[in-house]
């Protein structure tokens, strides 16, 4: 599929060469232009044959320029196309769990391999043809994200409700040989791909290595919206620790191994089975962090580090609110900002998430809906901070589609975004901000 310009950069070398909206961009050097990374990856060199069409009339323009230097084409989308969606039905998809009546995009599930290069978006590859996968070995589009869940190719097609959930895990060993490499993602099933299943996949991947850089394991989310899917059962104490034991087991031998933990527990699979959370060493770069996995380090010792520089703070309250699964952490921090700071008291607020109902619990996913129920009359102060986690991705506004002010008038305060991150939120805690809506 040929790209379309629907604008051109002022000054660029594309207004210069006379291309403007409507023209078409078909190949460079002979290679089709069928979306944006392939127009960012030819057009990078500082000579090529550039084919377009324009005005019915098909050119070749030869180009020359610095390398790198951009073109100046503006297309559509970013992606120069429209997002893939996934064609699979997973028995633990969160979104065939979103309540109804929220903002259509919400809905939209991709399974996009230019997301996952451009954003960390996971692919379960299902929807890749053979040509995209030799494309993303050419362009040498890496790293990738996939959710690979489980090795074993029929539990596989059972999980994703695909045929092609089977056949496709040969795009593995296709991305290992071609250079590629891979961040994989397992959701746990209880009783279903844990276990012995759990074994088998984490044997099968690190076989990959070292094109198999990370392997993070997140237990599946269930809310109370499951009518006609599948029933799941969510991890208890027990099972968690039972799960916790195996990911470990298999961290330990990639340490001695390699000299990294490579397969990787989220935060949850500790906080459910009542264990201390690792050291920042044993998340080495962090590498699936946005997948919830060290994140409660991550945010515990920049915290700390941030509240150990001395500073002048003036007196001052503020109410915090958090999802149940954070809420002993941020309680803690508040406290330690206390005990350094008497002057700065934090009363934090944990959001028990009826919205979605389940085991759902992270920040993330809190509505103001929820925040308005739990709060309204019990603000210690006349600020509330809510971390942009909750809004940062809906457009500055909540998942139910509200937004920081309307959520002011509810409760009657004033409202503020603080940064996620623990020096971030540290700072805001002091009162170093603001990001004010």
């Amino acid at each position: 599929m040929p790209l379309h310009v629907v604008s051109v950069d002022p000054g660029s070398i594309a207004q210069d060469l006379g291309l403007g909206p409507g023209c078409v961009l078909l190949s460079i050097d002979g290679n089709p232009l069928c979306d944006a990374l392939d127009y960012q990856y030819y057009t990078a060199s500082p000579k090529f044959q550039l084919t377009v069409c324009q005005d019915g009339e098909e050119q070749v323009i030869e180009i020359e320029k610095d390398e790198y230097e951009p073109l100046g084409c503006n297309f559509k989308t970013y992606l120069g196309d429209e997002k893939h969606c996934c064609d699979n039905h997973c028995m633990f998809c969160f979104i065939d769990q979103l309540p109804p009546g929220m903002r259509e995009p919400l809905y939209f599930k991709d399974d996009d391999e230019r997301l996952s290069f451009l954003y960390g978006n996971y692919i379960t590859m299902t929807n890749l043809s053979d040509r995209e996968v030799e494309r993303i070995i050419k362009l040498h589009i890496s790293p990738i994200f996939i959710s690979v869940h489980t090795t074993n190719p029929k539990l596989r097609v059972r999980m994703m409700a695909n045929k092609r959930a089977a056949e496709t895990l040969r795009y593995l060993d296709a991305f290992a040989k071609g250079g590629i490499e891979m961040n994989c993602q397992l959701v746990l099933c209880r009783g279903i791909n844990d276990g012995n299943e759990l074994r088998r996949t984490l044997e099968d991947l690190l076989a990959l290595r070292p094109h198999v850089g990370s392997i993070a394991v997140v237990p599946a989310g269930v809310t109370d919206y499951r009518k006609g899917l599948y029933k799941l059962t969510p991890y208890d104490a027990a099972s968690a620790a039972e799960t916790l034991d195996i990911l470990e087991e298999y961290s330990r031998r990639c340490q001695a191994e390699f000299g990294r933990s490579i397969v990787y527990p989220s935060d949850e699979w500790y906080l459910t089975a009542g264990r201390e959370i690792p050291s920042a060493e044993f998340y080495d770069d962090f590498a699936q962090l946005e997948d919830g996995v060290g994140m409660w380090r991550m945010y515990r010792d920049t915290f700390l580090e941030e509240l150990s520089v001395r500073r002048f703070v003036l007196p001052h309250r503020l109410d915090v609110v958090t999802g149940t699964l954070a809420a002993p952490l941020i309680e803690e921090m508040a406290e330690e900002t206390h005990r350094r700071y008497p002057q700065v008291q934090i009363t934090v607020h944990p959001i028990q998430n009826n919205y979605f109902g389940g085991n759902v619990s992270v920040t993330g996913l809190v509505t103001a809906t929820d925040i308005i129920a739990q709060c309204k009359g019990k603000l210690k102060s006349k600020t509330l901070a809510v971390p942009e986690v909750m809004i940062q991705d809906e457009g500055d506004r909540f998942l139910d589609d509200m937004t920081l002010p309307e959520l002011g008038k509810a409760l009657g305060c004033r409202v503020i975004c603080i940064p996620t991150d623990g020096a971030g939120c540290c700072r805001a805690y002091l009162g170093e901000r603001k990001k004010e809506e």
